[in-house]
């Protein structure tokens, strides 16, 4: 096993996409520097968040034929049949604009969406398997397959293909990686107040002896992930309840890079600090992490297909306001303000069948299932349900509101398709079909973190990171990933933190990879 090198050109801290992408591009830019990426987890926890992650990309595109060369999962004859429609750069930033109430960083959502199609095509270069996405984003109507909501592209294998292909792209391109290595400390040049070190306490897997060590640096990539596994930091900075979330993904992601940089260089905060991505979640899920093998099959996202209700029988969120994959990400915050902080979402047979199976499925989630509502509400009961007699009429007051439309001229669940309620006080706006079908299906959540949104300033051409203290950058010292703020706040649009840790990811690589190079000559 190879040791902790003394002195690395760049040192990028955290295994995730954005860490990958930022070391490949820095050994790309220059081959003749090293490049070293540190992680505190263990190999086995390798790839941050990204690993649990769908492995969705969002991008610019020219339809179909833009697509295809770079995925492995559709032939001509699969091609024939679907429905793709373009999705430009003003697209995806007024996406960005309407998620985040116009409070997306100008220069930031720009650099993003101008970047987003030339990082996707360098991934695949580099050997990222990327496919289309028709489990997540596409639904079969009248013999085509329609893809909606912006997205349409996932890596192979989800985040856990993604991981594997950076990996393999990375060591690769000569870049070493060490895990159960954590940075404890920034060096700074007290002349220059570059970051010229990192303080690391590296284990050693042999000994189980732990050594804290200097690595001397030209250049350091904070690649460390948001605070969402820390239940402090989330209760201090998200606010009240917020400690009570559960994790989603990795355990490592505690904030305290964010806090080291703050520290040891006035690092300049930036971004939705009070904000994060959350999802609807298994109730019966760990708590304190994602678990490797399930991942992403926690996530339980029909409920544009349904209805939600809380704890005490009422509904409590327009479940069809938007096309899923743009309200995902913000509807766990909606089921974590609810009393106990779960909710059920509830189906009938008309819509069953469109549920993706692998969040869904016996085997993943445990089903609660009736032949009448008044049973589906009594099983409820048993597993937290309040008021089993407001949740029966909370459906029927429901069916009554959605009375008199042509359900099954009008109903796809490709295209909002303004099948609304009529007269409720939280109105269903799109894809409202009665729920009076039998057998009915219940399923317990709760709200799973992701990420979160604040981060720190920085440079948006070469993810610089600013100090607070003179504006300026701080020399040597760039920031990726969940950790750069500003790009989303309360809500985002689905596949673009992926697409954002390997724009930012290249430029930080590049810039850093620049930097090195001069201080060598």
């Amino acid at each position: 096993i190879m040791p902790l090198p003394q002195k690395t050109d760049i040192l990028v801290i955290g295994s995730g996409n954005a860490g990958l992408s930022a070391a490949l591009s820095a050994a790309q830019t220059n081959p003749t520097l090293r490049v070293t990426v540190i992680d505190k987890s263990p190999v086995s926890w390798a790839g941050g968040n990204t690993y649990f992650t769908a492995g969705a990309f969002r991008t610019s595109h020219n339809g179909l034929h833009d697509l295809l060369p770079l995925v492995n999962n559709t032939d001509a004859a699969q091609a024939s049949r679907i429905d793709m429609p373009i999705y430009t750069e003003q697209d995806f930033t007024a996406d960005l604009q309407r998620m985040t109430g116009n409070r997306t960083d100008p220069a930031l959502s720009a650099a993003l969406v101008r970047d987003s199609r030339a990082a996707i095509g360098w991934l695949a270069a580099n050997g990222v398997r990327f496919q289309l996405s028709f489990n997540r984003q596409a639904y079969e109507v009248n013999g085509r397959t329609k893809f909606w909501g912006g997205l349409a592209l996932k890596t192979q294998d989800g985040g856990k293909g993604l991981v594997e292909d950076e990996l393999r792209a990375v060591r690769n391109a000569g870049v070493d990686v060490f895990f159960d290595t954590a940075a404890t400390a920034l060096v700074t040049d007290p002349t220059s107040g570059a970051v010229v070190g990192v303080e690391v306490i590296n284990s050693d897997s042999r000994t189980s002896a732990r050594n804290k060590t200097i690595v001397a640096v030209d250049a350091v990539i904070l690649a460390a992930g948001g605070f969402e596994a820390n239940p402090q930091l989330r209760a201090q900075w998200l606010g009240p309840g917020w400690d009570c979330a559960r994790v989603r993904g990795t355990p490592y992601n505690t904030g305290e890079m964010l806090r080291i940089a703050q520290r040891d260089v006035s690092a300049k905060t930036a971004g939705n600090w009070s904000g994060c991505h959350c999802v609807a979640w298994d109730a019966n899920a760990p708590a304190d992490s994602g678990n490797r093998e399930v991942s992403n099959e926690f996530t339980k996202s029909g409920y544009p297909l349904g209805i939600m209700v809380n704890r005490d029988g009422e509904r409590f969120v327009d479940e069809g306001f938007d096309m899923r994959n743009y309200t995902y990400a913000m509807v766990g915050r909606r089921v974590l303000q609810q009393p106990g902080q779960i909710a059920f979402q509830v189906w009938d047979a008309r819509t069953v069948a469109w549920l993706r199976e692998e969040e869904y499925r016996a085997e993943v989630v445990r089903r609660i299932e009736g032949e009448s509502l008044e049973e589906l509400a009594e099983k409820c009961a048993e597993v937290g349900l309040a008021d089993p007699g407001r949740f029966v009429e909370s459906i029927k007051e429901y069916n009554a509101s959605v009375e008199g439309v042509d359900v099954q001229k009008r109903w796809d669940p490709a295209v909002k398709d303004g099948l609304a309620t009529k007269g409720l006080a939280v109105p269903k706006s799109n894809w409202a079909l009665p729920i009076d079908k039998p057998p009915f299906l219940a399923v317990k959540v709760t709200a799973g973190i992701t990420f979160t949104f604040g981060g720190l300033a920085v440079n948006p051409e070469t993810a610089a990171v600013i100090s607070e203290t003179t504006s300026d950058e701080v020399p040597g010292l760039y920031c990726v990933g969940e950790m750069l703020g500003g790009i989303f706040y309360d809500n985002y649009p689905g596949g673009s933190g992926l697409t954002s840790g390997t724009v930012f990811g290249r430029r930080a690589g590049r810039a850093a990879a620049e930097r090195a190079g001069r201080v060598e000559d």
